[in-house]
């Protein structure tokens, strides 16, 4: 028995477009409603045969859904809650899958009606890519999904929501909405932003190097391209929306880098070993804790082809 009779999905991206496939594989859903405002990406999500029904009148689409996920820019997160609130059934799930939480629930719990449950939430995965023909059925697959739970919010409604990630593949966590923006700043935000500068810092050398930053781009370069190849949109909306957790990090940083170039100016050797040394073993933990695969190229390859280093 599906888990729910009608899921929406509002967006069509990467994970929207994941989710959509993931659904019809493990039958989550007896109809899967999709909807966007683009029409151009509508169509392209038609011809992908991602849902059952497709609109571009986002209230039209989450019309008796018992599930509803917004997977939009979160600048977008408020406008989108205020029209499709009028056409959404009591007792509906609505949730969103936004890396900042604290502004998602700003702008869209005013606009959530009595009686139905407004449960946010963020999935840890993703690429570079976008759009419906970037999603994949596995994007999920041992990946977290953090739940940030309003005050007062339904058990039973959570735990509903819960088994659907998990049967989507993901590990379940909660916490709190402040805790979420300030842990989500270091480990995604900040590498993120980091990459855009260093990227960026390379494009302006271009003139310089003729060419030679692109052409003899080594590997750790070309990890920080794909980062920065990342939804601008979206990253947009992220330090926009997250601005103060991601200025406590950037400070954090630039604290730290200070400490790196002083070792480097003095010669210190002692104090760059220990520091490589402890950040090595930090990647090991990451590869432990089954968050990424020890192969060449930093699991790129996983990245590219989903079913690399399964099984």
């Amino acid at each position: 028995m599906p888990l729910f009779d009608k899921i929406a999905l509002v967006g069509i991206g990467l994970i929207g477009s994941s989710l959509a496939r993931v659904i019809r594989r493990e039958k989550l859903a007896g109809h899967i409603a999709i909807s966007t405002r683009s029409a151009g990406t509508l169509k392209r999500a038609e011809e992908l045969g991602l849902g059952d029904s497709y609109s571009t009148d986002l209230g039209e689409a989450v019309k008796d859904a018992d599930l509803v996920i917004v997977s939009v820019p979160v600048g977008s997160s408020g406008a989108v809650a205020e029209e499709i609130a009028p056409s959404l059934k009591p007792g509906a799930i609505v949730t969103d899958v936004g890396s900042t939480k604290r502004s998602v629930i700003a702008q869209m719990q005013p606009h959530i009606p009595a009686g139905v449950h407004f449960i946010p939430g963020h999935p840890l995965a993703g690429t570079e890519k976008s759009g419906p023909d970037a999603g994949f059925a596995d994007l999920f697959e041992n990946r977290w999904c953090i739940f940030t739970p309003l005050p007062g919010t339904d058990p039973e409604a959570l735990e509903k929501l819960s088994e659907f990630w998990r049967r989507c593949g993901s590990n379940i966590d909660t916490m709190d909405a402040n805790h979420h923006d300030m842990v989500l700043a270091i480990v995604s935000h900040l590498p993120h932003i980091i990459a855009y500068n260093i990227v960026g810092t390379a494009d302006d050398l271009e003139a310089v190097t003729k060419s030679e930053v692109i052409k003899y781009s080594a590997s750790g370069f070309r990890d920080f391209t794909r980062l920065a190849a990342s939804d601008p949109t979206m990253w947009r909306d992220v330090c926009l929306h997250n601005k103060d957790a991601i200025l406590e990090m950037l400070a954090r940083f630039s604290e730290d880098l200070a400490s790196l170039q002083r070792a480097i100016r003095w010669g210190d050797g002692e104090k760059l070993f220990d520091m490589f040394t402890r950040t090595r073993a930090i990647r090991r933990s990451i590869i432990d804790a089954g968050q990424d695969i020890d192969t060449p190229d930093f699991g790129r390859q996983a990245v590219e082809h989903p079913s690399a280093g399964k099984g």
